[in-house]
């Protein structure tokens, strides 16, 4: 078996860019693939470009082989261009191999560890009002977990694009509180910070909420420098969840290695696909860290996740964006007629050969793409700041 053509499609698929891949063999096998780094599809489709040249003629089920090809042959390794591309290939290619073995996906990986994988519901909040009703609605649908985000939704012109960290450090606090007290002590709450705080904001909005009121934190603040996170830990005791934007093992290890992150949020489709995904936890195992996947995207990553899921012993929940009160569209069955189905706040594991995706091709073909652009965030002063 060779690989014969690597086909990628930039598509528009509910309310996000999505960048899917194809990769074709010579025995007819083929395997999809997707790429996390939305809003850059044409520099992650520069990158399969170059791969190809290169990947035509090789046999697909040496994956390892071929991951440590794309990412060290080129002499300066990695970054966060090529290990996106590089996810999406390698994703692919464990479909493929899976499915000329008549396995899914998880086989490979050393089997299936759970019937099923539990999701959090990610859940956006403009006020306190809005949190409570929300949440409510989710918890009576049957699910426990609520990861929360904030979006100012009647917020428009420059107001939508403004964020000014005391004022949300108040607010979000504020809402917090209050959000814990109508809903009880047992469903697991979290909030994502999206890496908008430096550590004293950070601190300051902590201490402003009951012991309790958060079981963790997501990104507070930013992570190119895990010294920061060392100091932001000592002061705190609120578990975090660090890792979404890591682009290796690497950038992991100090924050597993350290204790920085008490979850670690891989993202299989940003880290390096499965061949990574699954070497990090294996790392975060070692020091009783459990997965909490980054899943922002469609059913090739969620399928994907639910693999590294399935095959790993440390794992607490998957993220998930459709939910009882939101649904972004990004799993529009016109695109993905065959694709994992949510059992109220889970996913069955399935014992469907591959990745367990079929994607539309034709569909696909014809379907519409334009640049999508993450929001720009300034402060009240004009400077910028992370969205």
């Amino acid at each position: 078996m060779q690989i014969t053509k690597i086909k990628t499609y930039p598509t528009r698929i509910g309310n996000s860019a999505q960048l899917l891949v194809k990769v074709e063999t010579s025995k007819g096998t083929y395997g999809w693939g997707a790429s996390g780094l939305t809003s850059r599809e044409h520099a992650v489709i520069g990158a399969i470009r170059h791969f190809e040249n290169f990947l035509i003629g090789q046999d697909p089920r040496r994956i390892g082989a071929i991951w440590q090809e794309l990412y060290r042959g080129q002499y300066f390794e990695g970054g966060r261009v090529l290990t996106a591309a590089i996810s999406a290939i390698d994703i692919a290619l464990h479909d493929i191999k899976a499915k000329s073995l008549n396995i899914p996906v998880y086989e490979l990986l050393g089997g299936r560890q759970r019937d099923f994988v539990d999701c959090f519901a990610s859940i956006k909040f403009r006020d306190a009002e809005q949190a409570i009703e929300r949440c409510k609605t989710t918890l009576d649908a049957g699910w426990n977990a609520l990861r929360l985000t904030h979006f100012d939704d009647q917020a428009t012109g420059d107001d939508a694009l403004t964020f000014e960290p005391r004022e949300s450090v108040d607010h979000i606090a504020n809402c917090f509180t209050t959000l814990r007290e109508a809903i009880g002590s047992r469903p697991v709450v979290g909030f994502d910070y999206h890496h908008r705080l430096s550590i004293p904001e950070t601190v300051s909005f902590l201490q402003r909420m009951p012991e309790g009121t958060l079981d963790f934190l997501e990104e507070p603040i930013r992570d190119e420098n895990p010294e920061a996170y060392k100091t932001l830990r000592s002061m705190t005791t609120v578990p975090f969840a660090i890792g979404e934007e890591f682009a290796s093992k690497w950038q992991f290890r100090p924050f597993i290695e350290e204790g920085l992150t008490q979850f670690a949020r891989i993202d299989v489709c940003n880290l390096g696909g499965l061949t990574e995904s699954m070497k990090v936890a294996a790392m975060a195992e070692t020091h009783y860290i459990d997965l909490m996947p980054h899943n922002p995207l469609g059913p090739i990553c969620t399928a994907a996740s639910i693999h590294l899921a399935a095959a790993s012993p440390n794992f607490a929940y998957l993220e998930e964006i459709h939910t009882p009160v939101d649904n972004p569209g990004l799993c529009d069955e016109r695109f993905y007629p065959v694709q994992p189905e949510l059992e109220g706040a889970r996913y069955p594991v399935s014992e469907t050969p591959g990745l367990g995706v079929e994607v539309d091709e034709a569909e696909v073909e014809k379907a519409e793409f334009s640049l999508l652009e993450v929001p720009h965030f300034r402060r009240k002063d004009g400077s910028f700041t992370n969205w």
